[in-house]
């Protein structure tokens, strides 16, 4: 209906066509009035229409005016609320490939970008909006601003990381924040809706809407990896064996080829073709005969053809170091017949004996199962550590004291790995040191006398201390004695096959267990950047690794030396892109981004604003003072 008020446009026009009724006077002469002698010759009633400023201006008012009546309104999301805090799920699955509403390929970590760059649009004047990251752990990219710009710039710096996600912590924080805060108050998460903890909605203390994005696709991956050292059948020959587990989530068969590769190299080690049926998961073994070279070298698993989710399409490990547990015997006083008797008893070993002076020149690997007895070096070399009988002092934390003769054992750590198996009963001491440990935690074994066994481990190595020399007991002569030896073997087995780290998963701390006198530590990503790690006692710790593949660990000192560290996803939950319902509990409404409600946003009041403005130029300008012409 407002637009009818166009129709005023006509009379308008017509008062500046029609012509003026004229007064007539005597003036002495109509040169300066020639115009209007010819409106009075001519019979018409009307004049030529001249574009006029007064009449511009009024004509665009009188449009304005009319659109303004007509209430038009723009479409978009409806989007109100004071304080706003969007939750942006970037777990691994946010990386998968879907379509975009026009049906272009994309991936879902950009759809919720879009969604979350409409909504920041829609909001309502003097809202502010705060934006955070949900992976592993919450992180806060955009606190609550109203500079829209500055909220959309940190929205394009969004990206999807190769983590397991945790949506109940972002939750959790962005609730903290608005709790204290007053009017009204959104938390809006973004999400695929393919949660690893499906519990993550169901503990909200204010109401929560949650966005759904992506279309479902099929996906294979590989769940599980782990490389050992083994000997291949029918030869006897040592062999690297990769063991994996592929997992089909879709619902067709999957013909895939598995593939294991060293890093910077093309020619592939070892493959296999194998079909994946829907819900299965396959155990897949590739083996290849590695030589020295080859060890500690990054491995590479890969299927292919790749699908919707390349993340999980590959697998990273490391070449171990051969199949026989490196050992090194140093004694302060000759040779150790008990020990290196117990030591050469297990075939999967090989053991160096040597001498004090002679441990620091070794060149020992950072898994070599190192045992000293009587003395205790400050920093020795290698691995795992065993100190048989040292001198009176400090020992790794623990004070070894007074000698005590012929100590009776009352008690030991059973539950502790390196005591399994194994009994103390009947064994007899001649004498032994009172040992005095940092905490009562260390103590491993006890005589009615004192401790003459403790845990002297550090964050880079698991060490044990014996107070006594083996060779004034009938220990040796005894199982327990063998079972204990064969304990710390298999626990440095055990750490040598983990390397130097345990196994890491994509978005959690790294530890790295070097040599104590390392220092210029240097840990570079996959893509060869920088990372910050600090150093400590021998342990590097990097706080989070937010991307699968390789990274590369250096540091200098006495015991130089660098490592590759693999870091996987290994997820099934993040692999499964299959939808789901959601776990909800309490106010939680959810929608995917298609369904949400549209509002209209109305522009009259811009329109009669403009037409005002108009309006009131036209007065100024047939009230303004003319201007007077220089004399």
């Amino acid at each position: 209906m407002g637009l009818l008020a166009l129709a005023l446009l006509g009379p308008l026009i017509l008062l500046y066509i029609l012509k003026v009724k004229r007064e007539r006077r005597r003036v002495a002469s109509t040169w300066l009035w020639a115009a209007a002698q010819r409106d009075l010759m001519a019979r018409a009633p009307f004049r030529k229409l001249i574009a006029q400023l007064p009449l511009i201006v009024q004509a665009l008012a009188l449009m304005l005016l009319a659109l303004a009546l007509s209430r038009p309104a723009s479409r978009g999301r409806e989007f109100t609320g004071d304080h706003v805090a969007l939750v942006i799920d970037v777990s691994a699955s946010m990386s998968a490939m879907s379509t975009s509403p026009i049906g272009e390929p994309t991936t879902r970590i950009a759809l919720a970008r879009q969604v979350a760059r409409d909504l920041v649009s829609s909001l309502a004047p003097g809202s502010d909006v705060m934006l955070l990251e949900a992976a592993r752990d919450a992180r806060v990219i955009a606190p609550l601003d109203r500079d829209l710009v500055r909220v959309k710039a940190s929205l394009d710096r969004v990206m999807a990381r190769d983590v397991e996600g945790d949506l109940g912590a972002a939750v959790a924080l962005a609730v903290d924040r608005l709790r204290q805060l007053g009017g009204s108050r959104r938390v809006v998460v973004l999400t695929d809706g393919n949660l690893a903890h499906p519990a993550s909605l169901t503990a909200a203390a204010l109401p929560i809407e949650v966005i759904t994005v992506g279309s479902p696709v099929e996906n294979a991956g590989i769940v599980r990896v782990d490389v050992r050292s083994g000997t291949a059948a029918g030869t006897g020959r040592e062999e690297v064996q990769g063991f994996l587990l592929v997992e089909n989530f879709g619902q067709h068969p999957r013909d895939v080829y598995v593939t294991m590769r060293q890093e910077n190299a093309s020619d592939v080690l070892a493959s296999r073709r194998v079909l994946v049926q829907p819900g299965e998961r396959l155990p897949v073994v590739l083996t290849f005969q590695a030589t020295p070279g080859d060890y500690r070298r990054g491995l590479i698993f890969e299927l292919s053809p790749r699908d919707a989710m390349p993340v999980d399409d590959v697998a990273y490990s490391r070449v171990p170091a051969g199949d026989k547990l490196p050992i090194y015997l140093a004694s302060a006083t000759g040779r150790s017949a008990w020990l290196e008797r117990a030591l050469a008893t297990d075939p999967m070993s090989s053991v160096t004996v040597g001498t004090l002076e002679t441990l620091a020149s070794a060149g020992l690997d950072l898994d070599t199962f190192v045992v000293i007895d009587g003395a205790c070096p400050p920093n020795p070399p290698g691995g795992d550590l065993l100190i048989v009988d040292p001198p009176p002092g400090k020992c790794f934390g623990t004070v070894v004291g007074h000698t005590l003769e012929r100590p009776m054992f009352t008690s030991w750590e059973a539950a502790d790995p390196r005591m399994r198996f194994l009994s103390l009963d009947g064994v007899h001491l001649g004498k032994a040191r009172a040992l005095k440990p940092e905490g009562p935690t260390q103590e491993l074994v006890r005589t009615q006398e004192g401790v003459v066994v403790t845990d002297i481990s550090t964050g880079s190595r698991t060490g044990t201390l014996l107070g006594f020399d083996v060779g004034d007991s009938d220990w040796p002569l005894k199982a327990s004695f063998v079972l204990f030896m064969r304990n710390l073997m298999e626990q440095a087995r055990t750490h040598r096959a983990q390397g130097v780290t345990g196994p890491t998963r994509a978005g959690e701390p790294m530890r790295v267990a070097l040599p104590t006198t390392a220092e210029g530590l240097e840990v570079l990503d996959p893509e060869g950047k920088p990372l910050e790690a600090s150093l400590r006692t021998g342990l590097a710790v990097v706080a989070e690794t937010p991307r699968v593949g390789l990274y590369r660990v250096s540091w200098r000192g006495p015991q130089a030396g660098s490592v590759v560290i693999p870091v996987n996803l290994t997820s099934a939950a993040e692999s499964d892109l299959t939808p789901r319902p959601l776990e909800t509990k309490g106010d939680v409404a959810v929608a995917p981004a298609g369904a949400l409600p549209e509002g209209h946003k109305e522009w009259s009041w811009v329109l009669a604003l403009l037409a005002l403005g108009f309006v009131v130029f036209d007065v100024w300008y047939f009230t303004r003072s003319p201007r007077r012409r220089p004399a």
